[in-house]
């Protein structure tokens, strides 16, 4: 995830049309009044073959979506259901994007291209089927920063400014557009089964498993895990170890992604679809990111009980294929998992080595303490106290043999840490807004990835598989 990606040749694939005539729909972008590229992600697109395009033909893909050679032959808008803040949701489906193609990267792993903002769909609804340029703006900083910060997320492939002018409730209008594309694991959700489960479709659900322990495979369950040889429980367990991590992933963060709906729960352990995030500005676990989440469903501290609730949903589907006690022994891994994941990700974060669950969460604990009473913005947090250094009293003690990890890197001598609260996304856009100045996002983003190199690669969770770090 830090390191430099190794080049690829590029190697088309088709592996969905195996899915495609139930799962998707056929559909074809929208014909912008233009086309101006504003972003390409050549380090991620160097990990597939794809670095080496012209800007024309860079457009001509991720702004027109003229296919790629030996891969999808047109779009395909997924079909799916899911449960949004709990209320079930029959009419949901790929209403601004589109799956666009799928490629494999060196190590032979399975990717997908999709879109956001690329026109209406059949799944649109009453929406217009765009995004703003703004929304894009967002993702990208939401992806960079993520990444740096050791979450398995989607990449932020491209942004292309297309020329409309779009009115929206929750931003000044009219407003810029663009059409983004993301690089992924794959696009299968919680909710591409829950569809399957309210039509009643064994078979393709059992299609829909094989596909996915096929290309998002990852270690087999526990050994005196009831049922383990059959393949919707192993699925189960997957995407439960996958959800633990990535809830531990979005805590040590201090990431608020806001709308965990299971129609945003990507089976692969993928976090996606970035709307209305938040960077905490303080520890705080009531904090929300969505204005409309009005109980607080998917606070910051609450995200780990939305993901376990989610993983639920997927195992009522799977009831079609598996009987309950099996699917609910996986479910029930969840919270040890989650504790695992937390020490483990918080040691990378704060720079020191492991020393085992139980010393590892009285660290997090005492750091937690610290972090309430102190009032501490987190990425303030872990850079003053990298490494146990500027520590006293509880914390210190607390500290003690603990051994130094993680890469010597001169963001750690700077006078300050790269943080994402939401004044400074805010500032960011104005530049864009006022003054079409890109200069400030651009060095923004190098800062980022600068934070990814001093952390070095975060430490490997069980469940992943072939994650394309």
């Amino acid at each position: 995830m830090q390191s430099e990606p190794q080049a690829a040749d590029f190697t088309p694939e088709t592996a969905i049309l195996e899915l495609a005539d139930w799962l998707g729909d056929p559909v074809q972008a929208a014909d912008f009044p233009e086309t101006r590229l504003r972003f390409r992600n050549d380090r991620a697109a160097a990990e597939v073959g794809l670095a080496g395009l012209t800007d024309e033909e860079w457009l001509r893909h991720y702004g027109r979506f003229a296919p790629l050679e030996g891969s999808l032959p047109g779009p395909l808008a997924l079909r799916y259901h899911g449960h949004q803040f709990r209320t079930y949701n029959p009419e949901l489906g790929d209403g601004r994007g589109f799956l666009f193609a799928q490629l494999r990267d060196s190590a032979g792993r399975l990717l997908d291209l999709g879109t956001k903002g690329s026109g209406t769909t059949p799944w649109s609804r009453a929406g217009d089927g765009r995004l703003t340029l703004k929304g894009a703006v967002r993702e990208i900083l939401a992806t960079e920063f993520l990444e740096a910060l050791g979450v398995y997320t989607s990449r932020t492939f491209s942004v292309v400014e297309t020329g409309e002018q779009l009115e929206r409730g929750d931003e000044p209008s009219p407003t810029r557009s663009a059409v983004m594309t993301r690089l992924s694991h794959g696009h299968i959700r919680i909710g591409s089964f829950q569809r399957l489960l309210a039509l009643e479709q064994s078979d393709h659900i059992a299609a829909l498993v094989a596909y996915s322990l096929e290309h998002f495979p990852g270690p087999p369950p526990p050994e005196d895990a009831p049922g383990r040889d059959e393949p919707a429980v192993q699925l189960m367990h997957l995407v439960v170890e996958r959800m633990a991590d990535l809830a531990a992933s979005y805590m040590v963060a201090g990431f608020v992604h806001g709308v965990l709906n299971t129609d945003n729960m990507n089976i692969s352990g993928e976090s996606f679809d970035y709307g209305p995030w938040r960077w905490l500005p303080r520890w705080d676990p009531a904090f929300t990111a969505a204005y409309f989440d009005h109980q607080g469903l998917y606070a910051f501290g609450r995200q780990p009980e939305a993901m376990h609730w989610n993983c639920g949903q997927l195992a009522v589907a799977l009831r079609m294929l598996a009987d309950a006690p099996p699917l609910i022994a996986a479910l029930d891994r969840f919270g040890l998992l989650y504790a695992e994941n937390i020490a483990r990700r918080w040691c990378w974060r704060l720079g020191v080595k492991p020393r085992g669950v139980e010393a590892d969460t009285a660290l997090v604990t005492a750091c937690e303490k610290e972090l309430r009473e102190g009032g501490w913005q987190p990425d303030a947090f872990f850079f003053v106290h990298r490494g146990g250094r500027n520590t006293d009293g509880e914390l210190a003690e607390v500290l003690e043999g603990y051994d130094l990890s993680g890469p010597e890197h001169d963001y750690w001598s700077g006078s300050a840490p790269q943080k994402m609260v939401i004044e400074e996304v805010e500032a960011l856009w104005s530049h864009i807004d006022r003054d079409d100045d890109w200069g400030p996002l651009e060095r923004k983003i190098e800062a980022l990835r600068k934070v990814g190199e001093a952390h070095g690669a975060p430490p490997t969770p069980a469940g992943h598989g072939s994650r394309p770090l």
